[in-house]
């Protein structure tokens, strides 16, 4: 995608964090956008934002656990803006502690956000984007977690490898429609990430009384929504499919398959 110029984004998760950066970002390269987040007063603040730029934008309310929801976010941007060129399923949560402290309800929401949301923003728009003929791009927000698992991040893990896997089928799946794909995984970014259980449904909420444990030390150095968000951006320009925000995630990643290569091999 040369120009995002009259260009309509869509951008999931988008109150605060790498959404919001994302916003802001398409924004001033000339797109209109729509935002969908369960947190109204901050999305509020991100079209103030984008409006006092100059930029188009507008915001709705939107739960991407629930496909109806996400259909409804749909018929308003085509409503808004009468297409949509660039997807960014953004919205994410996380749960802390080991895979033997997990609960069932920690399991579906989870999933339902990080991977149903995902599945959700495809079933809702890819149809409406092929008919347009008018290409465009899907980024889809996964992390290093999808890339190299991490003790006491299971849930998170299985989620975001999940997402890395179906956007690396997609890419293959949606080249004879000129719609690109880019999966972004991430290592440590300035968010609100840690605070994700402010959000669950109610029927999804641990007892009262069940401890969470302690969110664990990630690897890397921390980087802002910003300067991840501006990577995204040069990752839709060049069709790029993996969008792997930090130089130190090389070393894991080689040792990964290094392990799988040895295994073939047979060696120790």
């Amino acid at each position: 995608m040369d120009s995002f110029t009259d260009r309509v984004a869509v951008v999931t998760g988008g109150a605060s964090g790498i959404g919001r950066a994302l916003a802001l970002a398409l924004a001033r390269e000339g797109a209109r956008v729509v935002l969908a987040d369960l947190d109204e007063a901050r999305m509020a603040g991100v079209i103030a934002e984008i409006r006092a730029g100059g930029g188009n934008a507008i915001a709705v309310m939107t739960d991407v656990s629930a496909l109806d929801q996400v259909h409804a976010l749909a018929d308003r941007a085509w409503a808004a803006f009468g297409r949509v060129h660039v997807l960014c399923n953004n919205a994410g949560v996380a749960v802390w502690g080991g895979l033997e402290a997990a609960t069932h309800r920690d399991w579906q929401w989870v999933v339902a956000v990080n991977l149903w949301g995902v599945i959700h923003g495809l079933l809702a728009f890819l149809p409406r984007m092929i008919a347009q003929r008018e290409g465009g791009h899907i980024v889809n927000t996964a992390s290093m977690a999808g890339l190299i698992a991490s003790q006491g991040l299971g849930i998170y893990n299985t989620t975001k490898y999940a997402v890395v896997g179906l956007s690396e089928t997609l890419a293959k799946d949606l080249k004879a429609y000129d719609i690109g794909v880019s999966v972004l995984c991430p290592m440590l970014v300035d968010t609100r990430i840690h605070e994700s259980e402010r959000n669950p449904p109610e029927a999804l909420r641990n007892p009262e009384g069940w401890a969470r444990p302690e969110p664990i030390e990630l690897m890397g150095r921390t980087l802002t929504a910003e300067e991840v968000a501006t990577q995204v951006i040069a990752a839709i320009r060049k069709n790029q499919l993996y969008v792997i925000t930090h130089p130190e995630g090389l070393e894991p990643l080689r040792r990964r398959f290094q392990r799988m290569e040895q295994a073939i091999l047979g060696e120790p």
